[in-house]
């Protein structure tokens, strides 16, 4: 192994550990959603819309947050952003006691991601190029999905012992481990072009670019399924498991979560490799219309045996995942690399609009079509999911490709 690849492994892994420490409070609330939403007596809608506040957060602060790595170091923005993800976390934990107060928090704790995300990965371009760095992206985005399953998993298993008000409390402990991570881990590095970069983003300059515009509006139907199934998938296992009281499954709906979500892992490098050979767009398109279809086959599985239910999740989770990284890889690789930075910030606020959103409408069509105790009420709701995705699969193979 050469020094440079050394250099190169050395950056992906110290990267990809902190975004997974700085995600340990993403997804408490969804945890705790079904104790919550009796506590507080929350309808679908309200509980929606604390689920859509996270993602409006980040929406708000990502512009700047994203964009401004093109003139500074994104590794200081990474730094101060595991501060308001620690904030939000431990607000939640202190002064939480409803929808509006649980809704401020998230969506600190949103603004936090906004700073990690795309900036992380700002931090990681910045540093490695050549032909592997769409493999090292793949690496990236695949952390989510750890992250995203450590959330769940610290969670469920500090709920059996702590009041959910205490288990928020812990949790905001792991964008502070990420700190030092990334502040001593890592060497300064300016990006190129800073000396001409503005503090905020041009979006028109990026925009104008068709093939990073693709991408976008992609990425922004991918977070409306991905974030819509992430912020009700332990409710609906709630759900599905009170219809098998006879036949009791093996593990919470908490721990299923987590583990479901970690199939996106391996789902999200391999549909990368596949999509290199294959071509991006008609890879993404393709797995868009699998998903799109798989979503309302989900919504019926309540009502099979637990065994069976289980089965299917993960392989509708997989389909999913399976063109995240190729989206990414595809956009980062369509922006000169001066720009790239604004990039990430329209394709950031495209993709956590749609998640915003999506939660927000789960809840509605639940509280519209029966309530969530309803089967037809999860069925729609799961298939308006793939709405997105189809479309703009049928729109993507009309243009003309690149791989």
């Amino acid at each position: 192994m050469t020094q440079t690849h050394r250099f190169e492994n050395r950056v992906v892994a110290l990267v990809c550990l902190a975004e997974v420490l700085s995600m340990t409070g993403f997804a408490a609330y969804a945890a705790f959603l079904p104790t919550l939403r009796v506590e507080w007596a929350m309808s679908g809608v309200q509980a929606g819309f604390v689920s859509g506040a996270f993602f409006f957060g980040y929406m708000l602060t990502v512009p700047f947050l994203s964009g401004i790595t093109d003139r500074i170091d994104a590794r200081q923005v990474f730094v101060a952003a595991c501060v308001l993800a620690a904030s939000g976390t431990l607000g939640f934990a202190c002064l939480a006691d409803g929808m509006l107060s649980a809704a401020l928090c998230q969506a600190l704790t949103g603004a936090g991601l906004a700073g990690t995300f795309m900036p992380g990965l700002k931090v990681l371009t910045d540093r490695v190029d050549g032909p592997r760095q769409a493999r090292f992206i793949a690496f990236y985005t695949a952390s989510f999905s750890i992250g995203n399953s450590l959330s769940l998993l610290s969670t469920g298993w500090l709920a059996q012992f702590l009041p959910w008000s205490r288990c928020f409390f812990i949790l905001a402990l792991g964008p502070f481990l990420a700190v030092p991570i990334i502040w001593f881990g890592l060497r300064a590095k300016k990006p190129q072009g800073a000396s001409n970069a503005p503090w905020f983003p041009r979006f028109g300059t990026v925009l104008a670019r068709r093939e990073t515009r693709r991408y976008i509006l992609g990425y922004a139907a991918h977070c409306w399924e991905l974030f819509g199934v992430r912020s009700w998938l332990v409710a609906f296992l709630f759900f599905a498991y009170a219809l098998n009281l006879g036949t009791p499954a093996p593990m919470t709906p908490t721990e299923a979560a987590a583990l479901i979500n970690l199939f996106g892992l391996p789902a999200s490098i391999l549909g990368n490799e596949a999509a290199g050979k294959l071509g991006r767009q008609r890879w993404t398109a393709g797995i868009m219309v699998v998903s799109g279809l798989l979503c309302w086959v989900v919504g019926f599985s309540a009502l099979w045996p637990w065994w069976l239910m289980l089965g299917l999740l993960p392989v509708y989770f997989i389909s999913v995942m399976a063109d995240s990284a190729a989206l990414t890889a595809g956009m980062v690789q369509a922006t000169p690399q001066e720009q790239r930075g604004a990039a990430m910030a329209v394709y950031s606020l495209a993709g956590f609009a749609a998640a915003f959103l999506s939660p927000i409408v789960f809840g509605i069509s639940l509280d519209l079509a029966g309530g969530s105790t309803s089967q037809w009420a999860w069925i729609l709701a799961f298939g308006l999911l793939g709405v997105g995705g189809m479309v703009w699969s049928a729109w993507t193979v009309k243009q003309p490709q690149q791989s």
